[in-house]
């Protein structure tokens, strides 16, 4: 699901023309059903993630699966741009469970010493789906119709809820214990407790529960900031991704099939990454905590955010000046392949830096940054287009690298002070 969700996010977007024609509508407001779909799956964890939480990762898990499957039926037999966006934006908030409990799920099955690698190919779902999702919306959209881009998203999630109910164990430890504890209960006899039992009422520990993201993100300056950083990423991505048809096929003359292969330029950004990168996450952090008398700190996994903020704002620039200037469209695309690898990078010690803060809450804290990344994310391709009309690609797409360049220096302020801020903002969850 962490790959469905996003993939679905991305993929009708080739077709945006198609629909607009087809609903008698704009493509503007069609562009409306990619920011419902992105807003919701940024709100979906603020009640996801915390439910994970209470009543443990399968249930959820399953439940969203299968919403999630279902609502691909009528948003493929959509009568119209209202009925489209309306569906999109249900489903996207069913669909954020991967992302809600995705992050919180690695962290109850792996050591922190083992966390970041494994957490590097998870967040190529959330990544690498928006890439991936053109691509494959464009060949289906070119070929069969863009109603059955979410024909082919339907059966992929009819058979990855199956899979889901064969296959998906529960992770989360309190849950297990609680379930443990039932069955010693109804077989053996007698009342057992488990070590630090919540004793509070189901209602008191369940409302706590839905309060806590919010909590996190806004008492928190440093996951308020990173959550701001992540936004503007996501936002940068969702804008330029709704504007590749008009760069590549208005500017290079691309087809619809070409223009979704322009997508694996990131793509090919974040795999490297993934590859050669986020492995030396965990390297540096056992490494630290080794010269630090064996004394983990979140702060650990921050220093290779630097290669990503330093990255971003110069592939943006590269990107915005070189399709300004109508330079080839190789050079332009190779841009991407270095803006993928620096989302990476930030997004991989930036989440893992949540999960070893609030590692009982690691799906909470995640999810605190998870809301503000998507609904900015979301927002922004209404607003991107205008922009770039009024003031060109050069200026436009340089906004967005003067924001990142702005944020740049927050993992080396935060690996050097994030200790005392933890302390200073303490919290009780």
């Amino acid at each position: 699901m962490a790959v469905l969700s996003p993939l679905a996010s991305s993929m009708f977007v080739p077709g945006i023309a198609q629909i607009a024609a087809d609903l008698k509508t704009s493509k503007e407001t069609v562009v409306g059903a990619t920011t419902g779909f992105v807003v919701f799956l940024g709100l979906g964890p603020l009640i996801l993630a915390p439910l994970s939480e209470t009543f443990g990762r399968r249930k959820l898990y399953l439940v969203c699966f299968s919403i999630f499957a279902l609502l691909q039926i009528p948003t493929a037999l959509s009568p119209n741009v209202q009925g489209l966006i309306a569906v999109r934006s249900l489903s996207g908030f069913f669909g954020s469970v991967g992302i809600a409990n995705g992050g919180g799920t690695i962290s109850d099955m792996f050591h922190p010493s083992q966390r970041a690698g494994v957490f590097g190919w998870y967040l190529l779902g959330p990544l690498l789906g928006p890439t991936l999702g053109p691509l494959l919306g464009g060949l289906i959209t070119q070929h069969l119709g863009w109603r059955w881009v979410f024909w082919f998203l339907t059966i992929i999630c009819t058979i990855n809820t199956v899979l889901g109910f064969l296959f998906l164990k529960e992770t989360y430890a309190p849950v297990i214990l609680e379930n443990r504890k039932h069955r010693y209960e109804e077989t053996e006899g007698g009342r057992f407790r488990i070590a630090n039992q919540d004793d509070r009422p189901f209602r008191t520990r369940l409302v706590i529960s839905m309060q806590r993201p919010l909590k996190i993100l806004f008492t928190q300056p440093i996951v308020f900031t990173m959550a701001v950083w992540q936004a503007i990423l996501f936002g940068t991505t969702y804008g330029l991704y709704t504007n590749f048809e008009d760069i590549y096929g208005g500017q290079y003359g691309f087809s619809t099939t070409q223009v979704g292969l322009v997508y694996l330029g990131p793509g090919l950004g974040f795999l490297i990454c993934v590859w050669f990168i986020v492995p030396k996450v965990d390297t540096i952090y056992n490494h630290l905590t080794k010269k630090h008398e064996d004394e983990p700190k979140p702060e650990y996994r921050l220093p290779l955010a630097n290669i990503g903020a330093v990255l971003i704002p110069i592939s943006l620039l590269w990107f915005a000046w070189t399709v300004q200037y109508r330079v080839h469209w190789f050079v332009t695309v190779l841009s991407t392949v270095f803006f993928g690898l620096g989302q990476i990078t930030i997004l991989n010690t930036v989440q893992n830096y949540y999960i070893d803060s609030f590692s009982k809450y690691a799906a909470s804290a995640i999810a605190a940054g998870a809301v503000f990344r998507s609904i900015v994310g979301g927002m922004i391709p209404l607003f991107v287009s205008p922009l770039f009309d009024q003031v060109g690609y050069g200026w436009g797409v340089s906004v967005f690298a003067f924001l990142a360049m702005a944020l740049s220096p927050a993992p080396l302020v935060f690996y050097y002070y994030g200790e005392f801020l933890r302390e200073k903002f303490a919290i009780e969850l």
